[in-house]
């Protein structure tokens, strides 16, 4: 895997001037504002802020699920639009959202069967990202039957099926209690060595956002700007108590300044 120490090359996500107002019946709302950030290839940056920060907004810009009012953002070096229809990310949300008629296998399989991919190559890629997120053997069975934890690592095989450069992940632990979610920041740690994805991650826990982040992007309540953004000197191979150690505290006490000069600011 890169050194995530290493230069950075031509950036995977990059927004310059980025601005996105909402129109609602109450008058414009400025949910982000001069956002620049690059985020290259291999990197696992994390984003995090008081609700209504502009994190998620962000994340939906890069997924062309809303469009900004001013700058530019391109995807793979492509608008958002085209990378959407050149299937260049996948998408794991807050809720796994699994539908609860299909099995995993099925659920797995739905992105599959409508980009036309053939039965035996649907079954094929279903199975390896089973054994990827650690669920082999639970194809057949059905949401319910699963606990939380399995249902998100369910989601996130849902959106590594069909082999995407660019996981975005919207708080997918979030509901999770604590001991579900750090075994699965290990596990999520342990995927993105595995596939050299890059990872953009939204949270609203500061352990979390510096166990995972090779950088954290700190943002500041409405309009969402950036207020702070931590370069991580952790090491690659992070057990869960490098929580311990005083770099962790380092850093983490850096994003909740960060926090609250956001606060201040605004």
């Amino acid at each position: 895997m890169k050194d995530v120490n290493a230069p950075r090359t031509d950036p995977v996500i990059d927004a310059q001037g980025l601005n996105l107002t909402f129109q609602t019946a109450d008058g414009p709302v400025q949910a982000l504002k001069d956002i620049d950030l690059s985020i290259a290839r291999g990197e696992f940056v994390s984003f995090i802020g008081p609700s209504g920060c502009g994190k998620t907004t962000f994340l939906r810009v890069v997924a062309d699920l809303e469009q900004p009012s001013a700058g530019t953002i391109t995807v793979n070096g492509m608008s958002p639009e085209a990378a959407r229809r050149a299937r260049a990310y996948g998408y794991v949300f807050q809720a796994a959202g699994l539908y609860p008629w299909r099995t995993i296998e099925g659920n797995i399989r739905l992105p599959l069967e409508i980009m036309g991919y053939s039965r035996t190559e649907q079954r094929e890629r279903a199975q390896r990202v089973l054994d990827l997120v650690d669920l082999a053997g639970f194809g057949r069975k059905f949401p319910w039957q699963l606990s939380g934890g399995m249902q998100q690592r369910a989601s996130i095989a849902r959106a590594l099926a069909f082999d995407a450069d660019i996981l975005l992940m919207d708080e997918p632990f979030g509901a999770l209690d604590e001991i579900v979610r750090d075994r699965l920041n290990e596990e999520l740690l342990e995927l993105w060595k595995r596939t050299e994805k890059t990872i953009g991650f939204v949270t609203h826990s500061i352990p979390e956002a510096v166990y995972l982040s090779t950088r954290i992007v700190v943002m500041s309540p409405r309009p969402g700007r950036i207020t702070d953004v931590i370069e991580s000197p952790l090491p690659r191979d992070r057990p869960l108590d490098i929580r311990d150690s005083p770099e962790f505290i380092e850093i983490a006490h850096r994003v909740r300044e960060g926090l609250r000069a956001g606060h201040v600011d605004d």
